[in-house]
């Protein structure tokens, strides 16, 4: 197992990429189009937000679920029993999100989405026909015009030594949605679970634009494209004292937007926020 690390504007770029997708759950892009100076301003100015006070001016709404979600109220990932040590912030275009930081978070938004229809594009382009013809229409329209689509800007504090016996920044999941985009984080720590058991460090140097399947793709392609597990362990030494920050965008498609005989995308959101605990 092997997370490929592709040229985006190489000829061959959707085959490698799809294929890394295929065999890890995950694929990784260089020479993409989001600018990086675009990200890094984001975690500058972020992280001033969660330092400060007025978070808590925009605690989140239960029934939305956007706003702020503190580190008391975070995700306990399905199967364990300590919350994550972290705390972030959902941006939905309609919701709430602080006046100063709103328009570069909304392009970046909108330049993720663009993106994201292209690599859906692509996996199904390199779906095999039986997995195809499954597709209720095709993945890249599944988020067209799409209210549901979610950018989370996480941040993980540094470490004070009284953290929870065995709580870690976010614990080993698996995402709800279509295909997750994320930029590398300020900080290392991300890892995926090979077959075996084991962890592999997904490549995240400063620059690398990271994908991966969520459950909900692995629904519609019947089990062909895997959800794989994921986590990111807790920092050591002097890089326990530093916050990490990260920007996963979660495609989802329309809620009327069916992804299986078992579920439509409202149907398995609805189930699978009741597992973490946040709804």
């Amino acid at each position: 197992m092997k997370v490929q690390v592709v040229d985006y504007q190489a000829k061959d770029a959707a085959k490698h990429f799809v294929e890394s997708l295929k065999s890890s759950g995950f694929g990784v892009l260089i020479n993409h189009p989001i600018e990086q100076a675009l990200v890094e301003s984001i975690y500058k100015n972020w992280q001033v937000f969660f330092l400060s006070q007025e978070k808590d001016q925009y605690a989140f709404d239960p029934i939305k679920q956007d706003g702020y979600f503190s580190c008391q109220i975070s995700e306990t990932a399905k199967g364990h029993r300590h919350k994550d040590l972290k705390e972030y912030y959902h941006v939905y275009p309609w919701g709430k999100i602080p006046e100063q930081l709103k328009d570069e978070i909304l392009l970046y938004y909108q330049l993720a989405s663009n993106l994201a229809q292209e690599l859906l594009s692509w996996v199904e382009e390199y779906s095999p026909a039986e997995v195809a013809q499954h597709y209720s229409e095709p993945l890249a329209n599944m988020i067209k015009n799409t209210p549901n689509t979610l950018l989370r800007i996480l941040h993980y504090p540094p470490l004070t030594g009284d953290e929870e016996v065995g709580a870690i920044r976010a614990a080993a999941h698996e995402d709800i949605n279509l295909l997750t985009i994320l930029p590398a984080a300020n900080e290392p720590g991300l890892q995926v679970q090979k077959p075996d058991g084991s962890w592999l460090d997904v490549p995240a140097d400063f620059g690398h634009l990271i994908i991966n399947i969520g459950d909900m793709l692995q629904e519609a392609s019947g089990g062909y494209f895997p959800s794989t597990s994921h986590r990111v362990i807790n920092p050591s030494g002097k890089s326990s004292a530093k916050s990490r920050i990260s920007l996963p965008l979660f495609l989802h498609p329309r809620s009327e937007v069916v992804l299986s005989k078992r579920h439509t995308q409202a149907s398995y959101l609805l189930e699978r926020l009741k597992e973490l605990g946040v709804k």
